[in-house]
Formats: structure tokens, sequence, C-alpha cells
């Protein structure tokens, strides 16, 4: 059986994500609704590829689970600087969010980090991935 990351990494870019958290669910079906381009693939932090890519690109694990990743060009991004890149390859209007990476990360992780601690509270969270819509299936690690 081969290891996760056997053999070439994909050329998308790829998406880590909490799968027990109902927000990020949501918000993974949000890019793949919009990324007419596919240009996104999509793993959950916990399955065996997401932790291997986060191993690989010397992220914590438990906090990999915490955050969202985009792997994108060999390179790892993760809290507002992912999610300001990957708003960078949506459709307008959502392309003008990356205007936000001219904002120090300091300050956009800020609340970054408010909306990461809270989110089970606020959106929820499942004891299991949920089953995702046919569009993030198809593009699932």
């Amino acid at each position: 059986m081969k290891a996760p990351l056997d053999g070439p990494l994909p050329a998308s870019a790829v998406i880590i994500y909490d799968g027990a958290c109902v927000l990020c669910a949501r918000s993974i079906h949000f890019v793949a609704v919009r990324d007419r381009a596919r240009a996104f693939r999509f793993t959950a932090a916990a399955s065996d590829v997401g932790r291997a890519l986060l191993a690989y690109h010397g992220l914590d694990a438990a906090d990999g689970a915490g955050t969202l990743v985009l792997v994108e060009a060999g390179r790892a991004h993760v809290r507002s600087t992912a999610v300001l890149r990957i708003a960078r390859r949506l459709p307008w209007p959502w392309r003008a969010l990356a205007l936000g990476l001219g904002v120090p990360a300091p300050l956009r992780d800020g609340a970054y980090r408010l909306v990461a601690r809270y989110r089970y509270r606020w959106f929820g969270r499942r004891d299991a991935c949920d089953l995702p819509s046919r569009e993030v299936r198809s593009r699932l690690l």
C-alpha cells in the first residue's frame, strides 16, 4: 500500500480543513461551487492525506485541525493568508477579498483566531466528517 504522499504532489492547490467543523465544511462547499477552474482539491486535516500534507510542511496535525491550510506551489499557507489566497482564485466579487493580503498578517490573524476559537459554538461541530456535496466529493484527496 502506498503512503499518502508517495509520488508527486497534486498539481492543483489543496485546501486542508477541519472536517468536523460545520463552518469549515460549508466554506469548502462555497469554494467548490465558485471554483470554475477547478483549481482546488480538498482533504480533511484528520484524513491520512491531510495528516501527511501537514507533516510534510512541518505543521502540527493538532494545530492543522484548528486552522485552514492552503498548499499551493509547494508552500503551505495558514489562517487568514490561506483564506485570502483562496479568495484570489475565485471569481469577482470574492477575488476582491485578496486585497486584504496588504494588511499585516498579525492583524488579519487576530480576527481569524477569534472566529476559529468560537467556530464550534457559533456554527456547530459534527462527530464525523459530513458527507460532502457531489462537487466537493469529486475533488477530495
